[in-house]
């Protein structure tokens, strides 16, 4: 028996009970760095969690820390703590400002083909914890098309992309859904949800996302869902240079009321259904696989 085939006989025969999963998984990713990807991750977290729910991201951005780096704050555990030393998965959960929590990944989702089943038994146990306690967990992933990104994309039905009006990052926002398209991933309860980051008016917004989604239909069959624009604000980046989202540091600019607007739309959607959550613990289970194929 192959690594493969010995990966998803594991999952197939894991004990753990995810039928009761009830977290909103949102992956948040983009087709290349600098768009302010990590920043939207957090900024919505905290939006969110103002009206009532309770949030987790997770980071999954691996070695460079962008999540807590714009908190400020240095986690003492992270998800190969969990995997390797067999840490709650209270343990591995930091707090930030407001009540929002995050998780760092590490190293440890890197390895997930080498666990073991007992070892993938106890992770998927201690993120089913997890779904039980959170409303939405965000994924902030890493840029670009790596296994690891397209990896947690295919393993999720719910994402925003993010791209910003400069052409390069609109060209890779475009590669990323190709690459959707060419792994074959199932797109039919799958919504790509298009947010273009830091525009100078929502006209300008309005034209990026025509043009992509224009493209995207007619060359790929796959049409985007407009989830808004957010404008380019100079009090983002003194934000990250203090390292505290600008939500909390400056909650009147244009950026924040972009964000609350933002978390409106995420938590309104009409076309998000229930019953399609099944969590973080779901998201793995879901990735393993992948990781096994």
């Amino acid at each position: 028996m192959d690594q493969a085939s010995h990966l998803r006989n594991i999952i197939k025969g894991s004990q753990v009970n995810m039928q009761d999963s009830k977290a909103r998984v949102i992956t948040v990713t983009s087709g290349k760095g600098g768009v302010g990807k990590s920043n939207i991750s957090v900024n919505l977290a905290i939006n969110l969690r103002r009206q009532g729910k309770r949030v987790v991201i997770f980071d999954a951005d691996f070695g460079l820390a962008n999540i807590e780096v714009i908190f400020g704050i240095v986690p003492k555990n992270n998800l190969f703590d969990l995997v390797y030393k067999n840490m709650e998965i209270t343990e591995i959960i930091t707090q930030g400002p407001y009540g929002v929590e995050f998780i760092s990944g590490g190293n440890g989702v890197n390895d997930i083909i080498n666990l073991d089943k007992n070892q993938i038994d106890y992770m998927i146990r201690m993120l089913y914890k997890l779904d039980c306690l959170a409303d939405v967990i965000i994924i902030d992933t890493g840029a670009g098309i790596s296994n690891s990104v397209m990896d947690f994309i295919n393993a999720s039905n719910e994402m925003i992309l993010v791209t910003t009006p400069e052409p390069t990052s609109v060209t890779d926002a475009y590669a990323v859904i190709k690459a959707m398209k060419r792994r074959r991933m199932d797109m039919t309860d799958r919504k790509i949800n298009l947010l273009v980051n830091k525009v100078n008016s929502d006209q300008d917004g309005l034209e990026v996302y025509e043009k992509l989604n224009k493209v995207c239909k007619r060359f790929l069959s796959i049409e985007l869902n407009n989830i808004g624009f957010l404008p380019n604000d100079r009090l983002l980046e003194k934000s990250v240079i203090e390292q505290k989202p600008v939500s909390i540091l400056y909650p009147k600019s244009s950026i924040s009321k972009g964000f609350e607007v933002l978390a409106d739309r995420i938590l309104n959607e009409t076309s998000y259904k229930e019953e399609k959550s099944k969590g973080l613990s779901s998201l793995f289970s879901n990735l393993i696989k992948i990781k096994g194929k």
